[in-house]
This record gives structure tokens, sequence and C-alpha cells, in this order.
């Protein structure tokens, strides 16, 4: 892949996560856009950072099937399963910060 098509694939991977995590944002945020993640924690007795990674396995074990070859290897398979891979991965790090910001 060349520079050019690199960076276009970039720009089309940053429009559709900024659009997936807006429109997600308004459905499940409830004021606080961690409110699932904290809600979780509470039910299950763990952190807000433990409740999502255990979300985010789900996820995860998607885009194992695209590698291992049980789920096909299409354009919207890629970037829907490794898309939700990589939004849990922005929203780990925006507990993360919350969290931190809750202590300093």
């Amino acid at each position: 892949m060349n520079q050019k098509d690199f960076d276009a694939l970039l720009q089309d991977i940053i429009k559709d996560t900024t659009e997936t995590l807006g429109l997600k944002g308004k459905e499940y945020g409830f004021g606080d856009r961690l409110h699932n993640f904290k809600t979780a924690a509470i039910h299950t007795k763990n952190t807000p950072e433990q409740a999502l990674w255990g979300m985010a396995m789900k996820h995860l074990v998607s885009v194992e099937d695209l590698i291992e070859g049980r789920l096909e290897n299409t354009r919207k398979n890629v970037r829907e399963k490794i898309g939700d891979l990589r939004n849990y991965l922005i929203l780990l790090e925006a507990v993360l910060e919350d969290t931190r910001a809750l202590t300093d």
C-alpha cells in the first residue's frame, strides 16, 4: 500500500470512528459519556475499566475470527470488527483518564 492510499484509508477510518462514537455517545451517554461502563462496574462489582474490558472481549474475539478466517475478510467485516475494537480502546483511554482525574 502506498502512502497516498494509506492516508486516504486513515482519513476514512477517522471519519467513521468520529461518527460512530458520536452516535453511540448520544445513545448511551445520559449526560456522562462513560455511564454504561460505570453502571456495569457497579453491577459486576468491578471497576469501570474492568467492565469495559469485559465488553470489549466480544470485539477482540471478532477480530481474532477475522484473522483466523472464521469471518470473511470483506471490507465491511474488517471495518466493522476492527472499528468496534478500536472504539472500545478509545473508550478505555477515556475511562482511564476519567479515573485518573477523580484521583488527582
